[in-house]
């Protein structure tokens, strides 16, 4: 399991950031632009991503003021998890995104620029739109 990482300080609370992730509904605010066909619930969202492929999480697991950990909800093209982590920093959030990906040598090759360019800008969204 190959794994990319993203880390930020937000200056909100960590139940304010923590309200916002475990809802599937505000995710969709953290998307870049090649993500489209966007549809989510509370504990699921559906996309596509521009050039791969179709994509569904679930929300595994939420443990209040600390995590939301998103699995695949069907098929996916390879193993995968992310996991939302909130530490409190003295009225600040520490935060981080970790994208965890079952990837072969070659899929590896293609796809670590773009995993890891996606976490970093979804943690930048993050602390924009809170």
């Amino acid at each position: 399991m190959t794994s990319f990482i993203s880390n930020i300080k937000i200056d909100k609370s960590v139940e304010d950031v923590y309200r916002f992730l475990e809802d599937c509904n505000n995710h969709e605010q953290l998307q870049p632009e090649n993500i489209y066909n966007w549809t989510s619930t509370r504990d699921e969202a559906h996309f596509t991503i521009q050039n791969m492929a179709k994509l569904s999480l679930k929300i595994k697991e939420r443990v209040v003021n600390q995590s939301v950990e998103f699995i695949p909800s069907d098929k996916a093209p390879f193993d995968l998890f992310l996991k939302w982590t909130i530490r409190d920093e003295g009225g600040t959030s520490d935060v981080k995104l970790e994208l965890g990906a079952d990837l072969n040598m070659m899929m590896k090759m293609m796809a670590s620029g773009p995993l890891q360019k996606l976490v970093d800008f979804q943690t930048k969204k993050l602390a924009e739109v809170l």
